[in-house]
This record gives structure tokens, C-alpha cells and sequence, in this order.
């Protein structure tokens, strides 16, 4: 049996949704290791004058908790 854990990390970028899932994965992956999935929560973006200047997601990160 695995015992498996989930935390919240918040990430953005300038580039879009899918490149700040990618920055929240690999800064977990820093310090949490045996991640399994990724599961966007939310996302937002800030404007300014019109123009999308940050993308913004809140990721469920699930990783299996080791002996």
C-alpha cells in the first residue's frame, strides 16, 4: 500500500497557465520527491491596461510519501 500526500503551491508566469503548472511541479520537485500527478485547482491572471502581464495557478501536487 502507498501512502500519499498533497500539498498547495501557488505559481506564475508571464508566459501562460501551462508554464506556471511547470514552474510549480519543478519547484516542488526541489524539495518533494516520488511526485505522481498534478491537478490545477484554480487559475487567474492579472491585467494591466488591457493586457494579460502575469498567469497565475493554483496546483494540487501529490507525491507518495516514502519509508
Amino acid at each position: 500500500m502507498s501512502v500519499l500526500k498533497v500539498i498547495e503551491v501557488l505559481a506564475s508566469s508571464e508566459k501562460g497557465w501551462e508554464d506556471a503548472a511547470r514552474k510549480a511541479v519543478k519547484e516542488a520537485s526541489k524539495t518533494v520527491k516520488g511526485i505522481r500527478s498534478v491537478y490545477i485547482k484554480d487559475h487567474s491572471a492579472v491585467v494591466k491596461n488591457g493586457d494579460i502581464m502575469e498567469f497565475r495557478v493554483n496546483a494540487k501536487i501529490t507525491f507518495e510519501v516514502m519509508d
